[in-house]
Parts: C-alpha cells; sequence; structure tokens
C-alpha cells in the first residue's frame, strides 16, 4: 500500500516511521527545503536557537518510535534531566525553583509559602490521577465521538473525575491558597495556547507529567531530534522529497486517489496523511465548509512574540528555564481573549546554554524569549522586542547593552512559516469543556485521509503530536491493513 504524508514536521516523520515499519510504502512531501516543521533552529554567529519546542518530556514515546526502527532514543541524541526543573519569578521579587526530584517539591515549596507543602501533596495525588484517566481514555485512540471516548472508560465515574466540568484557573485555587502557586498551575493552560480561565482543570496533570517523567534537553539543541528522526526515518525506507508543494489532496467518490502538486505534477496514493494545519486542509487542500465552519467555532490557539537575543557575558541568576510572570494574570489572559496583545506578559525564557555550552560562544548566552499574543495580531518588531526587553530589565535583568544581535518571529512569521492561520501555534485553542471534542479528528471525512500533528487530536507539543501519529497509524492499520 502506497501512503504519502504531506508535511515533514515532527508528526509527519514520527507517521513515515511508524508507517515503514509496519511494512507499507511511505513518501514524505515537504514544501520548505527542510523537514522538522516547528522544531525549526537558528544558528548564526556561533550562537543556536531552537525556534519551536524548548521542552522535552515523556521521552519514552519517542523512544517507542525508534524502537519500532531498531534503534532507541538514547543512540540517536544525548539527553539531560534539568534540576530545576524551571525558575519561576514574581514581579515582587520572589522566586521558586521547581526541583526535578518530585520528592524534594513539598519541602521547597514549604520554605517558599508556609502550607504550600501539604497543598501539593493534595494536587500531585489529583494530577496522578488526571494523567492516569487521560492516558487511557483521551490519549488512548481516535476522539472522532464522545461514544469512542465513551468505549475506553472504566466506568461512568470516570468521566467526573477527569475534572472537565470546571477550569484549570478554579482548580488552582482549590488547591492552593497563595496566588502566585495558583498562577505558577495556571501557566500550563499556555501549554496548549489556551487560558486558565477557560480551559479544563484536565490540564492540571501536565505537572505530574513533568515530576514523573522529567524536564529534559536535547544536547546540541532540539534540531537534533528533528534530524534523529529525518535519519531514522529514511534507514526504514521513507523516501523524502523537500521542496515539493502539495496543491490538493485527490478524491474520487470520497476516497482519497492521491495528491496534486502546486507545480501541475501528481502523486498516485492508498493513503494521506495530513502533517498540516488542518484549518489549511479543510480550506485549500481538501475544501470543506463543514469542517472550516467547525474549526472557526472551535476557536483559534494563542501565537506568539518571539525574540532570540545573542548575549555576550553570563548571567547570574538565570536557570535555563524561566518564567517572568505578570502582575495581574487574569488581565493578561482577558487582552489575549480580546485579541490585544497584554500591557503587562508574562515572559518565557530559555537560555539553553547555561546546561548545553555548545549553543553560545564561550562565556556568551543565548537566550530565547516567547511573550504569548493574539493569533493574526500586527506587531511591531522594534518596538515590542524593546518593550519585553525593558520588562526584563525591570525584573533585575538587564541584557540590553550586551546583546550582539536579537532575530523575532511575529504572528505573521508562523502563519507563513507553517500556514497556520493567523500563526496560531497550537491549532485550536483548549478553551472550553467541549474543546477536547472541538479538535479536528485524526480520521478526515473522506475514506484513506488522516491528520497528525498539534492540530489534530490530542494537540500541540512534542510527546501529544508523537502520540496523534501513533493514532494514526493504528488507524491506518485498522482500517488498510
Amino acid at each position: 500500500m502506497k501512503v504519502i504524508v504531506v508535511g515533514a514536521g515532527i508528526g509527519g516523520l514520527v507517521s513515515a516511521i511508524r508507517l515503514a515499519a509496519a511494512g507499507q510504502q511511505v513518501e514524505v512531501l515537504e514544501r520548505n527545503p527542510m523537514v522538522g516543521g516547528k522544531l525549526a533552529t537558528l544558528e548564526e554567529g556561533g550562537y543556536s536557537f531552537s525556534l519551536g519546542p524548548t521542552l522535552l518530556t515523556l521521552p519514552h514515546v519517542f523512544d517507542e518510535v525508534f524502537g519500532l526502527a531498531g534503534t532507541t532514543l538514547a543512540d540517536q541524541v544525548e539527553l539531560v534531566r534539568l534540576d530545576p526543573q524551571f525558575r519561576y519569578r514574581w514581579p515582587n521579587g520572589s522566586t521558586f525553583d521547581m526541583p526535578d526530584d518530585r520528592d524534594a517539591v513539598p519541602a521547597a515549596l514549604e520554605g517558599f509559602s508556609p502550607g504550600a507543602g501539604d497543598e501539593w501533596q493534595g494536587f500531585a495525588a489529583h494530577a496522578a490521577k488526571l494523567w492516569d484517566l487521560s492516558e487511557r481514555t483521551f490519549l488512548a485512540g481516535p476522539m472522532n465521538s464522545p461514544l469512542a471516548l465513551l468505549s475506553r472508560v472504566r466506568s461512568p465515574l470516570d468521566l467526573a473525575r477527569i475534572d472537565g466540568n470546571r477550569t484549570l484557573a478554579k482548580s488552582a485555587a482549590a488547591h492552593f491558597d497563595d496566588p502566585r502557586l495558583q498562577q505558577m498551575v495556571g501557566r500550563y493552560a499556555t501549554y496548549s495556547g489556551s487560558s486558565p480561565f477557560k480551559t479544563p482543570a484536565t490540564l492540571a496533570c501536565i505537572p505530574h507529567v513533568e515530576q514523573a517523567y522529567g524536564c529534559w534537553h536535547v544536547m546540541g539543541g532540539f534540531g537534533r531530534l528533528r534530524d534523529a528522526l529525518e535519519r531514522v526515518a529514511i534507514a526504514a525506507g521513507v523516501v523524502i522529497r523537500v521542496g515539493v508543494d502539495v496543491g490538493r489532496i485527490a478524491v474520487d467518490r470520497r476516497r482519497v486517489t492521491g495528491v496534486e502538486l502546486a507545480d501541475g505534477g501528481s502523486e498516485p496514493a492508498d493513503v494521506v496523511v495530513a502533517n498540516v494545519d488542518a484549518a489549511h486542509l479543510y480550506t485549500d487542500l481538501l475544501p470543506h465548509p463543514k469542517q472550516a465552519k467547525r474549526l472557526d467555532r472551535a476557536g483559534r490557539s494563542t501565537s506568539a512574540f518571539v525574540v532570540c537575543a545573542a548575549v555576550r557575558g553570563r548571567t547570574d541568576g538565570i536557570a535555563h528555564h524561566n518564567v517572568f510572570f505578570s502582575l495581574h494574570d487574569r488581565q493578561e489572559f482577558q487582552y489575549l481573549e480580546a485579541g490585544q496583545m497584554a500591557i503587562d506578559p508574562t515572559v518565557y525564557a530559555c537560555v539553553s546554554s547555561v546546561t548545553d555550552p555548545s549553543q553560545a560562544p564561550r562565556d556568551c548566552e543565548n537566550w530565547y524569549l516567547l511573550v504569548n499574543t493574539p493569533a493574526a495580531v500586527g506587531l511591531d518588531r522594534k518596538l515590542t522586542t524593546a518593550a519585553v526587553l525593558n520588562r526584563l530589565a525591570e525584573r533585575g535583568f538587564d541584557i540590553r547593552s550586551r546583546i550582539d544581535y536579537t532575530r523575532t518571529l511575529v504572528p505573521a512569521d508562523f502563519e507563513a512559516r507553517y500556514r497556520a492561520v493567523g500563526g496560531a501555534i497550537y491549532g485550536t485553542s483548549s478553551n472550553g469543556k467541549g474543546a477536547a471534542f472541538a479538535r479536528p479528528d485524526n480520521a478526515g471525512p473522506v475514506e484513506g485521509l488522516y491528520l497528525v500533528g498539534g492540530s489534530a487530536h490530542p494537540g500541540g507539543g512534542l510527546p501529544m503530536v508523537a502520540i496523534s501519529a501513533r493514532i494514526v497509524a493504528d488507524l491506518v492499520a485498522e482500517r488498510h491493513g
């Protein structure tokens, strides 16, 4: 059976490896000059920046994929488990380092905020149960209907235990008295481009994932993981063609027959796996008004403003992963929901050279700064860069005089690079009780079409994208095996 994968992002590459390992003939078509999708890098003047994911969780998900191709994750890349996982900073000057050792977290929190140690114990137990439920229900297969979910629950109580009827912000407030810790928990909503005041409390499982499985850095930068996936896919027999733009998915009698290329050529196929933004798929590649309307109703995730700053010298007190929180988190998300850049945004700073000297020249640092923005918002690069750097200076980290250069990404760049409407990084948002069902299905509306990647079920982030590839490969085996 011939399978064409449209797009060589992480979801496309992992799908290709899985399908090739199952004995399928697989060809990947990528319009950009290199593979990897959002797992892109910038290298300039001895500095290296990962432009997409900067954190790996659930590494065993990728180890399983490499195992299908006769190798291991450890054979392909070098991973370092980070400790602390994150350094959180608040406007009042308080700082909290999240330990990697989960047994050390309660004592660390107790020292930060009296009473928080016991609160964390209860929260951590709740988060572990949420992850167990999510893993065997939401993540175990497609979500094409509520019945698909019901078929995987062990009892009706599972639906209540998944904690989907309250928001993440309400869950945080129920578990923690300290507003700073409520804000820290709320930040996990941004992992899917959403608001803690609207996204279901199910996302409280993420802290458990980070504590139980670790937060990892790929030595040499996340481009090494991209390169490993490409290398292993080719070794498994996958044909990868870059610089090939697919213009249309060909269908006959509601069944996929292949793809039509933008240059006028065509490629036949029995199955097409679309590793593209779902809105682009249903607007351009396979126009489908019903699916496109469904995406509009679901709402788009946030986008981002990114600054890559090449910084001379070393900075005292900076960690690998840093979060500089806003003064008022509710007000921050109100601005985003209104389609405006927050006046006082939370700033995420990844300085991977703290762990990995290869990422910057000697005694220098690579600052990757990210601020959440609405999709489709227009931004002045110079003014917004200055605003972000000024905010860091106000928090005691003035790197402005030590910068060799800055490079920026705005929502329009994400839209151009990935054909993501408005630059929405995660496709649809996770806002609302029914968000899991609003996200596009892994099986398309015509026979032989499948969706993989961050805009499809189960969502964005490296492990979720790899899980979506597993779901797609299982569907192909079930329906076409």
